[in-house]
């Protein structure tokens, strides 16, 4: 096993993850703010979605699945929906909504597709490229790509807790 199966590997344990809530999610659970915090299901598994979206399209050159797709118009989330969340203030947090559990899905799945379209193209020398010299030490290929994937891991975890609370808002 190299450093691209391992890769493949970690993308498949969120991606994976996320579809097993499939069965719990609903209009009311994924806009429920379990415990009164801010961030929803919803807005766990949109942020998910984004920053994986962002942070790759900034990888490859190439648009983000958000536009390229239509995402954006049919999430229909105004600004807060173009963001990644990163810094969202209670208010923004609370104006992502989202109904349809399928274009979330949907959306999130795409976003893991495309790190697999992606590291199906790259060679292991190429992991070692720096691509952000803005932090030190300098973030690589191969640091971005698990930094996103465990961002991931991280919110598509707590949906799966965040659905296990009592529903209140």
């Amino acid at each position: 096993m190299d450093a691209l199966d391992i890769l493949r590997d970690l993308v498949s344990r969120p991606r994976d993850a996320a579809e097993r809530l499939r069965r719990r999610l609903n209009p009311v659970s994924l806009n429920a703010r379990p415990g009164g915090h801010d961030n929803s299901v919803a807005w766990l598994l949109w942020h998910s979605g984004r920053e994986i979206d962002v942070q790759l399209a900034a990888l490859t050159g190439q648009e983000q699945l958000w536009t390229a797709q239509g995402y954006a118009a049919r999430f229909d989330l105004g600004p807060e929906g173009d963001s990644v969340g990163y810094g969202h203030t209670p208010e923004q947090a609370r104006r992502i909504l989202v109904e349809d559990a399928d274009l979330l899905l949907g959306y999130l799945d795409a976003a893991f597709g495309a790190v697999d379209d992606y590291l199906s193209r790259l060679t292991a020398d190429e992991l070692d490229d720096v691509v952000d010299e803005q932090w030190d030490p300098p973030v690589t290929r191969g640091a971005r790509l698990v930094s996103l994937v465990d961002d991931a891991v991280q919110h598509v975890a707590q949906a799966a807790f965040s659905l296990g609370m009592p529903e209140r808002d």
